[in-house]
C-alpha cells in the first residue's frame, strides 16, 4: 500500500505542469503547388512545391495577478517529402516569454524579426509570402537566433515591438523594431533593421473598403552587401524598392494583384527589377483555399544582382489546422 502511495505522488507530481498549462494549442499549414517554371530561356519545368508548410505548438500558464507564461515552437517542413526546412529541427520560432497586457512581453529565444510582419508579410494577401509567387525584392537579415525582445501591450489601436539578436565572429548583433496600428479599416505598420552598417526601413499602409483590400510598402536599404557566386562580396549602396497589393472578395472567391519594384542602388547602374502576380483563391472553407496564380520577375538588365529571369504559374492546395 506504501508504494502505492508513493507511485500516485511521484505520477501527480509529473503531471503538475501539465494541468498548470492555461492553453494548449497545436497548429500548422500545409500548403502544395503543382507548378510550371522557367528561369531565364531555359525549358520549361513541372515540379510539385512546398509552400513553407510548418507545425507548431505554442501555450501559455496564469501566473495570477495578470501576469503569463508562454512558448511558442515551430517546425518547418516540406510537405512534398516530409522533410524538415533549414538546418535545426525548430527552424521557425523556439521562443518563451513572460507578459501582462498591462507591461507587455518579455521574448527570449529565435523568431523572425517583427519588422518583417508589419511591413512586407502584412501585405502578401494571397499566399502569406511563400512559394515563388512570395515578395522577390524584400531585403532583410531575417536574423532569428539569440534574441531578445520586447512587445508592448495594445494602445488604442498601437504596438511596439523591439529585439536585440547578440552575434558572433560571422554575425554582427542585429537591431530590430516594428510598429503597428490598427484602427477600424486602416492598418499601419513600420520596421526598422539594423546589423553593422547595414540598414533598412520601411512603411505599410494597407485599407479595407467593401470588397476591395489594398496595401503597399516602401523600403529603403542602405550599404547592401552582395555576396554574387564566386564568393566575391560588394557594397551596392542604397536603394528604394516598394511593393502594392489588391484584393477583390465576392463570397468564396478572392482575385488578387500585385506588383512590386527592387531597389536600384546607387552603386549598381542596373539593378532594379519588376515582379508581377495575378492569383485567385477559392475559400472551401474557413480552414482550406485552393489556389492559382501565375508570377513573373522581370531582371534582364540585372542578372548579376538578381540572377535571370523567371516565371511561374500553379495551382495549389492549402489548409490551416
Amino acid at each position: 500500500m506504501k508504494k502505492l502511495t508513493i507511485a500516485a505522488l511521484l505520477a501527480a507530481a509529473a503531471t503538475a505542469p501539465a494541468f498548470a498549462q492555461s492553453s494548449l494549442q497545436v497548429y500548422g499549414r500545409l500548403n502544395v503547388t503543382a507548378e510550371s517554371q522557367r528561369v531565364q530561356d531555359d525549358e520549361r519545368e513541372y515540379v510539385v512545391a512546398d509552400n513553407a508548410s510548418r507545425i507548431g505548438f505554442k501555450g501559455t500558464e496564469d501566473l495570477g495577478g495578470g501576469l503569463k507564461a508562454g512558448f511558442q515552437i515551430e517546425h518547418g517542413f516540406d510537405a512534398t517529402t516530409g522533410r524538415q526546412a533549414g538546418g535545426a529541427f525548430w527552424n521557425r520560432q523556439a521562443e518563451v516569454n513572460l507578459g501582462s497586457s498591462q507591461f507587455g512581453t518579455l521574448r527570449l529565444g529565435s523568431f523572425t524579426p517583427e519588422s518583417y510582419f508589419a511591413t512586407a508579410d502584412y501585405i502578401s494577401l494571397h499566399n502569406h509570402d511563400t512559394g515563388s509567387s512570395s515578395d522577390a525584392f524584400y531585403v532583410s537579415t531575417f536574423t532569428q537566433a539569440n534574441k531578445v525582445g520586447y512587445m508592448s501591450p495594445v494602445w488604442g489601436g498601437f504596438q511596439f515591438h523591439a529585439s536585440v539578436a547578440e552575434g558572433n565572429a560571422a554575425v554582427e548583433r542585429t537591431y530590430d523594431l516594428a510598429a503597428n496600428f490598427d484602427q477600424g479599416a486602416l492598418h499601419l505598420g513600420a520596421g526598422f533593421e539594423k546589423q553593422g552598417d547595414f540598414k533598412q526601413f520601411a512603411v505599410r499602409g494597407l485599407y479595407e473598403f467593401g470588397a476591395f483590400t489594398v496595401g503597399g510598402y516602401v523600403q529603403r536599404v542602405s550599404s547592401y552587401v552582395k555576396t554574387y557566386g564566386d564568393g566575391t562580396t560588394r557594397d551596392l549602396g542604397s536603394g528604394t524598392g516598394f511593393r502594392i497589393s489588391t484584393m477583390y472578395t465576392l463570397r468564396q472567391h478572392e482575385f488578387h494583384a500585385n506588383i512590386g519594384s527592387a531597389p536600384e542602388f546607387d552603386n549598381e547602374d542596373k539593378s532594379d527589377a519588376l515582379q508581377l502576380t495575378l492569383a485567385y483563391n477559392y475559400n472551401l472553407s474557413k480552414r482550406t483555399k485552393i489556389h492559382a496564380f501565375v508570377t513573373r520577375i522581370d531582371r534582364d538588365d540585372v542578372l548579376e544582382v538578381y540572377g535571370g529571369n523567371f516565371d511561374s504559374f500553379g495551382l495549389g492546395v492549402r489548409h490551416n489546422f
